[in-house]
């Protein structure tokens, strides 16, 4: 077979995969989890000792929530622009 007959077919599988004789796979089973907007966060093994529930992971951020209020956004964004500074003062010779 050359490389052009290749490119000629439609399909992406090929014909020794028979889907008929899979089973387990059911579709759209994480779709409602989806879409409620859960996410999904990696902790470090330390982290998840520590927290074994996601309840005491949300207790834990919420406590920290109240003892520090959250940064205020600002309006518009920061000036980043080079500001000039005053030249230096010219040195006097000494005598």
């Amino acid at each position: 077979m050359s490389k052009a007959s290749n490119h000629d077919r439609d399909d992406d599988l090929l014909p020794e995969y028979d889907f008929s004789s899979m089973s387990g796979g059911v579709r759209g089973k994480y779709y409602q989890r989806y879409r409620a907007g859960v996410n999904l966060v990696l902790l470090d093994p330390d982290v998840a000792k520590a927290f074994p529930t996601d309840a005491a992971v949300n207790d834990a951020l919420r406590t920290v929530m109240r003892a520090k209020p959250m940064p205020k956004r600002r309006t518009r964004p920061p000036n980043n622009r080079m500001q000039r500074t005053r030249p230096a003062q010219a040195k006097k010779p000494r005598r």
